[in-house]
């Protein structure tokens, strides 16, 4: 079972990053992953060719939607975290919006991440941000319309379905039997 799961994250990933090739996105995983399971699950993916996002929420300033609540904003979010983090740490934020974009490439952020946005608002918002930070999308990504979002520009795409809606891989053990007679 355990080998099936694993096989099944691997084979998947492996089908979304094909559809990337000949683009120069990424395709990236997230957090949600089975609890206690991570590291492998994180590891399928990466052997299936995509690559990790972060491993959990001490490896990443990640700003969303609760963040920039509980700070004020969009640009107080960014200051209060480059306040608080190391002058190594990437700064990333969620946007759900243009305004968001705006403000945030405006603030300084390191990477802009378009969640579940339409195609017609990020395609916008790569024209806004013209490279002063690198771009995510997110938010319902899967095999059918990974190639789509590729096609826009954006550097990441990151997709919880790597890891929660992978199918399995059905292996089977009925077929064993002994090299050389053994």
């Amino acid at each position: 079972n355990y080998l099936q799961r694993m096989s099944g994250i691997a084979t998947y990933t492996h089908r979304m990053a094909a559809a990337l090739e000949g683009t120069k996105t990424v395709l990236v995983d997230t957090r949600k992953t089975t609890p206690g399971m991570r590291v492998f699950e994180k590891a399928a993916v990466e052997i299936g060719g995509g690559s990790n996002h972060r491993y959990n929420l001490s490896t990443a300033v990640m700003l969303k939607d609760n963040h920039i609540d509980a700070a004020g904003g969009v640009t107080r979010a960014i200051e209060m975290a480059r306040a608080h983090a190391s002058f190594t740490t990437t700064v990333e934020i969620e946007c759900e919006n243009l305004d968001m974009v705006r403000e945030a490439v405006e603030a300084g952020a390191d990477i802009i991440m378009f969640d579940n946005m339409t195609h017609d608002d990020m395609a916008a918002a790569i024209e806004l941000i013209a490279g002063r930070a690198k771009t995510e999308c997110s938010g319902n990504v899967d095999a059918n319309n990974i190639r789509a979002l590729a096609d826009l520009g954006v550097d990441y795409i990151s997709s919880g379905a790597l890891t929660h809606s992978a199918p399995i891989l059905d292996l089977s053990l009925k077929h064993l039997r002994l090299l050389d007679g053994k």
